[in-house]
């Protein structure tokens, strides 16, 4: 009789997975909580006291480590010295094993959860079980995802467990074994006096293969972390397949729309940075108002919302070419318009608090981590550092500014007004050449200039970008300083009359 070996935390498909065995004539053995569902199902069960001859000890620490365990789990089929052991000292082979693991990695992400409590949480006789039974994967089925249960019932009634499913299961038992030995070992280090960890665990799951990369000629694939919220969650309502630019084009959608929590927000999205932002009263005056900032970049782009989008807004956007929208919802009426074009994708991801995860740059032989970005709307280290200070009027605009400049990629130069960009210089070489361009895109798209405000991500280097500031008439200026010209550049605001406020603080997006 065939033997299999039970004992999993997450009980889903357990009993109909234990029942398929039994029918089939296998002998079960398991433990604890496992034992006692199984025995309450009707379903013949041995106690693994039974299979060791020990007791579970110490509130169930120690009931698998056992010889007559991993014995049963490592003795090689073909090898007779092998089955001259098991037979000597009288253990059972055992030909599959299902075992998930403790959720170590659930109870760590609950607030306030204590160490005492998190230790609990590292399973030690699972990975050891799964690691024996996947090491001997010639002789043993293993069984680490519950997904997997059905293929393997139907597998054992077609006559057996082939060889390469046998293979495919253990590569996943080393996959999970390892994500989860990297999670314990992250958790307990924490992070050293400089906010960052001595070493960093990735174990990240193919999610989706993507038709090529930036180019053509490069293969692709979307990885994820397994941390909740983000592009990993996200439901894709129609439209073609998400590619290699579509992901990081909706990624930074997302980090433009995170400084309005309770106000309606659009942003449209080109080559990773904002080229219209907007706020409204609804998402239809939000969106024409972000798309009137540039309409002829936004041809091609990454629509994105804060909340949720309705029929007039979908009705507005379908007027122009898009490649993918974003937002935490979209009413029915607006996934039935938005769905008549065929190859637009309509992308929902849910809202979520910031977390302190790390960010990532992949640099030759090796990666550059970086707590992650968030806008910080304390205004208690700012100052006006001109002679004229911003009217009431000027300073709620250089505060919208100031936030929709974070996500623009340096250097980063934006003209606003009334909650809305009117012209954006990004990723130039000189910040005299963006707040010339940011003019320049305000003017051809038709707006005045004069009495907006100015936002740049990093400090002037020289007064010459505050010159051409002043040129177009605007009348406050809102950047970190800190440059060794500071005074040389607060001088020439005040030779235009233009308010300056300082924030102390850098939005630098290389």
């Amino acid at each position: 009789m065939p033997r299999a070996l039970i004992s999993v935390s997450d009980k889903r498909g357990l009993v109909e997975f234990a029942r398929g065995l039994s029918s089939l004539g296998w002998e079960i053995v398991s433990t604890g909580g496992t034992a006692k569902v199984l025995s309450d199902e009707k379903i013949p069960v041995i106690p693994i006291e039974k299979v060791t001859g020990f007791p579970e000890m110490m509130d169930g620490r120690v009931k698998t480590l056992h010889p007559a365990v991993h014995g049963g789990l490592l003795a090689r089929r073909g090898v007779s010295g092998d089955l001259a052991a098991l037979e000597r000292h009288k253990i059972a082979p055992i030909d599959l094993v299902a075992v998930n693991l403790y959720p170590f990695r659930e109870t760590v992400a609950r607030r306030g959860v204590t160490e005492a409590d998190a230790i609990e949480q590292i399973d030690i006789g699972g990975p050891s079980m799964l690691r024996s039974a996947a090491k001997n994967f010639a002789s043993v089925t293993v069984v680490v995802d519950p997904a997997d249960y059905a293929r393997v019932l139907e597998a054992l009634k077609a006559g057996g467990v082939g060889a390469e499913l046998k293979r495919e299961l253990a590569i996943k038992v080393f996959r999970e074994t390892a994500s989860y030995d990297a999670a314990i070992a992250q958790w307990l280090q924490g992070r050293s006096a400089t906010g960052l960890p001595p070493f960093i665990f990735l174990a990240l799951a193919q999610k989706q293969h993507l038709r090529y990369g930036e180019n053509p000629d490069q293969q692709a694939a979307f990885y994820v972390t397994g941390e909740p919220g983000g592009l990993a969650n996200l439901n894709q309502f129609g439209g073609k397949e998400l590619s290699f630019n579509n992901f990081l084009d909706l990624d930074a959608a997302c980090l433009a729309l995170e400084p309005w929590q309770h106000e309606v927000a659009c942003v449209i999205i080109k080559h990773t940075t904002p080229c219209g932002l907007a706020l409204g009263k609804t998402t239809a005056e939000a969106y024409r108002r972000a798309l009137a900032t540039d309409p002829v970049s936004a041809y091609g782009s990454v629509v994105g919302f804060n909340t949720i989008v309705d029929a007039e807004t979908a009705t507005a956007m379908s007027e122009l070419f898009i490649e993918a929208v974003v937002a935490p919802r979209f009413q029915p009426d607006a996934l039935e318009v938005l769905r008549k074009k065929k190859n637009l994708r309509i992308v929902e991801v849910p809202k979520t608090e910031g977390d302190a995860t790390l960010d990532f740059k992949r640099v030759r032989s090796g990666l550059l981590a970086e707590t992650r970005m968030r806008f910080d709307p304390d205004e208690s280290g700012w100052k006006v550092a001109t002679k004229r200070a911003p009217t009431a009027g000027e300073m709620e605009d250089l505060r919208f500014a100031w936030a929709a400049v974070m996500s623009v990629k340096s250097n980063a130069i934006l003209l606003a007004r009334g909650g809305q960009t009117l012209g954006i210089g990004a990723g130039q070489m000189s910040r005299v050449d963006s707040s010339m361009l940011a003019v320049h895109k305000a003017k051809s798209a038709g707006h005045e200039t004069a009495g907006a405000v100015l936002a740049s991500d990093a400090f002037f280097p020289f007064r010459d970008g505050v010159d051409e500031a002043a040129k177009a008439g605007i009348r406050a200026v809102i950047q970190p300083g800190g440059s060794v010209r500071d005074a040389e550049v607060i001088a020439a605001a005040d030779e235009h009359g233009i308010a300056m406020v300082l924030t102390g603080k850098r939005q630098f997006r290389h």
